[in-house]
């Protein structure tokens, strides 16, 4: 039996996030819980199997070191390309946070929906941990976030109103 596309993108991305054992900042909890929590929040909207697989492996290359071009070799152009949009593309090299922040955003929000909308689920986990685990950084990451949802603009709405009120609520 062939292992499908999310099950071999959640195997990849487990391996890859737990070699170089990254965890939970705030819960210690292997990481692979992020991505799993983003793929669920994507799959509670129109999705398809390439953003699922693309909501697992999202912080594959960013944070581990894993070449986009091996993403494309495992799981073809689709799913690399939606990982790519996901990719942070600005470095410690460009500046302060905020130029950082505003880099990235700007690369975001030039991405096409099916990314965006996974951008968004990314951003409801990430705030749903930071507001409730950290509250002194929440004031710093919850505006950032607020921001970047305001680019999203061909993400899903559902998603784009669920983190707009969720970030809102809690600055």
């Amino acid at each position: 039996m062939t292992e499908s596309l999310e099950d071999r993108a959640r195997s990849f991305a487990t391996a890859a996030h737990e070699s170089i054992d990254q965890r939970r900042k705030w819960t210690d909890e292997p990481y692979i819980v992020h991505p799993t929590a983003v793929a669920e929040i994507v799959r509670s909207v129109k999705h398809d199997e390439a953003m699922i697989a693309a909501a697992l492996l999202h912080d594959v290359v960013e944070d581990t070191g894993v070449p986009i071009a091996e993403i494309e070799d495992m799981f073809g152009s689709d799913v690399a390309e939606l990982v790519g949009w996901l990719t942070d593309v600005a470095t410690p090299a460009d500046g302060d946070r905020a130029t950082r922040k505003a880099l990235n955003r700007a690369h975001s929000a030039a991405a096409p929906a099916r990314a965006q909308t996974i951008k968004v689920a990314d951003v409801i986990d990430n705030s749903r941990t930071v507001a409730a685990l950290d509250p002194e950084f929440a004031r710093v990451y919850l505006p950032e976030k607020a921001a970047l949802v305001e680019v999203l603009d061909k993400a899903d709405s559902a998603l784009t109103a669920m983190a707009k009120a969720y970030i809102g609520a809690h600055i």
